[in-house]
């Protein structure tokens, strides 16, 4: 059995909870760069000393908000694909591309601070890595679970990646097994060709360019979905 906290870890959990709060609500106001713990420390009216034995330095503060960005965006696209059948690829993959788009356009400055500008001289721990690949994981199980069922079928010319390729292919392999070389290059491209539409969309590159966004979304994560070989008949 779980020891159950004391009062004081209570206390402390709640307060770091309200601290990590009260900075995502900055963001909106001044982007991850001019983020203050100071700030943070009045809006909830504690001495700026004192926010210190929560979280040392800013870097710390923004650990904490990537990390719960990664975890939120993570949940979004797990719940998305839970609700599919599981053998609907291609369902599977359009759930998971609207829970991402959805969950940047509803959180933008959040969005923005894991998949925007690098904040500058600060570097992401190895301790947001787990939380990093939620969705990651998610897409790869996808892939991995369409190919061995032979359901895809990737349009296009064959793909035949130099053996150079090998070695980043396998990395990938962490997150999407069991696949060829070929599949894992198309799966980068499907992957990354989808946050580029949302970084497009967030941050204002189709103004006056495409209006019915959510239409376009949708031919796009189609488009998408045709490189990897999936097919709403699958």
């Amino acid at each position: 059995m779980a020891a159950i906290p004391t009062a004081r870890e209570r206390a402390r959990a709640a307060l770091t909870a309200d601290i990590v709060t009260a900075a995502r609500a900055q963001l909106a106001d001044t982007g991850a760069a001019g983020l203050s713990l100071r700030a943070v420390a009045r809006e909830l009216g504690m001495v700026s000393s004192a926010i210190h034995r929560y979280f040392p330095t800013k870097d710390d503060l923004l650990t904490a908000l990537i990390i719960d960005g990664y975890n939120a965006v993570g949940q979004a696209v797990e719940d998305a694909d839970a609700a599919c059948e599981r053998t609907d690829y291609f369902g599977r993959w359009r759930a998971v591309c609207r829970a991402v788009r959805t969950w940047a356009l509803e959180h933008p400055q959040e969005y923005a601070l894991l998949y925007g500008s690098p904040v500058p001289g600060y570097e992401a721990p190895m301790d947001t890595v787990p939380a990093a690949v939620r969705d990651t994981a998610v897409f790869g199980t996808i892939v991995s679970e369409a190919d061995k069922a032979g359901a895809l079928a990737p349009t296009g010319p064959e793909l035949k990646p130099p053996a150079s390729f090998a070695a980043d292919a396998q990395q990938v392999r962490e997150v999407i097994p069991d696949v060829s070389d070929a599949t894992i290059a198309r799966a980068v491209s499907a992957w990354t060709g989808l946050y580029g539409w949302v970084n497009f969309e967030l941050f204002g590159q189709f103004n006056n360019v495409l209006e019915d966004r959510d239409v376009a979304f949708d031919l796009q994560i189609d488009c998408l979905a045709g490189i990897l070989g999936l097919s709403a008949s699958d």
